[in-house]
């Protein structure tokens, strides 16, 4: 791999680059990190078109939660200029119809009604309850970098991110006409966005890659266990 090649790293909801910078002393040497920001997108196409308007020529990519989402965008749009992608704690499928759609959109909602009567970072506290390895409940600076990061974007924000991910379409085409090295990587107690989810992306793929498991971590693994991560990363920019 060339190793000027950028390396574009694309957050998930409501994340910047905290969820990133744990990561960087370990990826510096092999590529050049890009971290990217959603604005106040409301659609993950349009977030999509964003990273490629951000990084000229080929790239390399990874993308956390719904920056995976994000990320097949990008392959769907412009599958050319991707060198390999990297998808982690994230998932391919649509809003599922029937009950159980409606439950997702329900659990939205819910969020979305604490931040409006008690603030976002009120709301944060309890999205990070099944986000990271219960063990990590107990890690204050953790948490409290994660609360942060949630206050630093706004109601309206988080609002259009949710719009977003209801309106998420289906990737699964995309997994099949990859061009490029995929790697699947996800945190061993990651509930949100299960190791099973990942594997079913993975049958997807032409090379059926195994997915890279972070013994240990939760959805939010970047932050929970960043050498492991980055161990993981290494191992698939060295394949591109």
């Amino acid at each position: 791999m060339n190793t000027q090649s950028p390396l574009v790293l694309i957050p998930g909801l409501m994340c910047d680059d905290a969820v990133w910078t744990p990561l960087l002393p370990w990826l510096s040497g092999l590529a050049l990190p890009v971290m990217v920001n959603h604005g106040d997108a409301n659609s993950l196409t349009v977030m999509a078109e964003h990273v490629l308007d951000q990084v000229k020529g080929p790239f390399l990519m990874a993308g956390h939660s719904m920056g995976g989402r994000v990320a097949m965008e990008v392959m769907r749009l412009a599958p050319e200029r991707v060198l390999g992608a990297a998808l982690m704690d994230t998932g391919h499928l649509p809003l599922a119809l029937g009950e159980k759609g409606q439950e997702e959109r329900q659990k939205r909602q819910a969020l979305l009604d604490i931040v409006q009567s008690q603030g976002l970072r009120a709301m944060a506290s309890e999205w990070v309850k099944g986000m990271v390895a219960p063990s990590r409940l107990r890690d204050a600076q953790l948490i409290e970098d994660i609360l942060l990061m949630f206050e630093r974007k706004s109601p309206d924000i988080f609002s259009q991110q949710i719009q977003a991910l209801l309106a998420r379409p289906d990737g699964s085409d995309t997994l099949r006409q990859a061009r490029c090295p995929v790697a699947l990587i996800c945190g061993e107690m990651d509930a949100w966005s299960p190791v099973s989810q990942h594997e079913a992306m993975g049958l997807l793929l032409k090379d059926k890659p195994a997915v890279q498991v972070i013994k240990g971590a939760g959805h939010m693994c970047t932050m929970e266990t960043p050498m492991a991560v980055a161990s993981a990363l290494l191992e698939w920019i060295e394949k591109c």
